[in-house]
């Protein structure tokens, strides 16, 4: 989808909002002479004892030129010392002096200071909302590290209103249903609550980073019977083991618990789901007939598997 010129006017006002909130438009930065660019570069410098300047420029994207010029500017200060590579005389490689390590220390621990001010003016639910939003900009604009696998936790206060909202919200852009289905989750959370039994029932949160991405709960369904229900992964994690994290928790739980059939219902459009289904053993005995649901045309189907 195109971005219209509205949504290049909302990041580009974000843009100038945060260059101001950080304090990246005076003259220096953290109240030293240097500015944002300039601490980055030796911010990265100080990541190892010696860097060559070809990768330094392109890990940044820097302009020859610019980099050369302030490079030249850190050897007058007595920051950095450049030298020719041994061996590759076309290569040059420039690292931090003391006084360099010293003055990114201090850049560093005045940047900090301020983040740290700002953050502690604000409420927690407000601290988190931010670094949530934070975490989420990165992952989709930067390059998001795979996480080893997700953590999986019971559930806590906010778990039940978050899983209905990103059902809601998921199923409405993927599969354009109405709020009819995010009211029938909204009734199985509201029944898994209200008709609990802790000893044959539970449900997991996905989380990776600090951030919830992903649910499933265990309930039961007939005395020796339990059923997965409201498995979901958010769209940035897919692909990187949450789903079959969960749905072998779920498996895991039913097991241990004594049920003999763990069985779910889902539909046909869900073929990234069905995959998962077939490597934790369920086996598809079951497509209903096509009904209208949730503002469509939904083919349900019943994947049951032997414990």
């Amino acid at each position: 989808m195109e971005a219209t010129t509205a949504d290049v006017g909302t990041v580009r006002a974000f843009n100038r909002f945060y260059t101001g909130v950080i304090g990246v438009l005076g003259e220096g930065l953290v109240r030293s002479p240097y500015s944002l660019t300039e601490a980055r570069v030796m911010f990265e410098l100080a990541q190892r004892e010696d860097t060559e300047v070809l990768a330094l420029r392109r890990a940044l994207g820097l302009d020859p030129g610019y980099l050369s010029r302030m490079l030249t500017r850190f050897e007058n200060d007595g920051l950095v010392v450049r030298e020719r590579a041994p061996g590759d005389a076309r290569r040059q490689i420039v690292r931090l002096t003391g006084r360099g390590r010293e003055v990114q220390a201090m850049l560093d621990e005045r940047s900090s200071t301020e983040i740290r001010a700002l953050l502690d003016g604000l409420t927690g639910e407000d601290r988190r909302r931010l670094l949530g939003a934070m975490r989420t900009v990165q992952g989709i604009l930067g390059e998001r590290a795979r996480p080893d696998g997700a953590v999986l936790r019971p559930l806590g206060p906010g778990d039940l209103g978050w899983v209905v909202e990103r059902n809601g919200a998921l199923y409405a852009e993927e599969c354009a249903w109405d709020r009819t289905y995010e009211a029938l989750v909204a009734r199985v959370v509201a029944g898994y609550v209200e008709d609990h039994d802790p000893e044959r029932e539970s449900a997991w949160i996905a989380e990776a980073a600090g951030e919830r991405v992903g649910a499933v709960f265990c309930v039961r369904r007939e005395e020796d019977v339990a059923q997965l229900r409201l498995l979901h992964v958010e769209p940035g994690t897919r692909g990187m083991g949450v789903g079959t994290a969960l749905v072998d928790e779920c498996v895991r739980f039913a097991t241990d618990t004594g049920y003999r059939e763990i069985m779910l219902w889902t539909t046909a459009l869900q073929r990234p789901a069905h995959r998962i289904y077939e490597r934790a053993g369920f086996i598809l005995e079951e497509e209903e007939p096509p009904v209208a649901r949730f503002g469509d045309v939904v083919h349900g189907q019943v994947w049951r598997k032997k414990l």
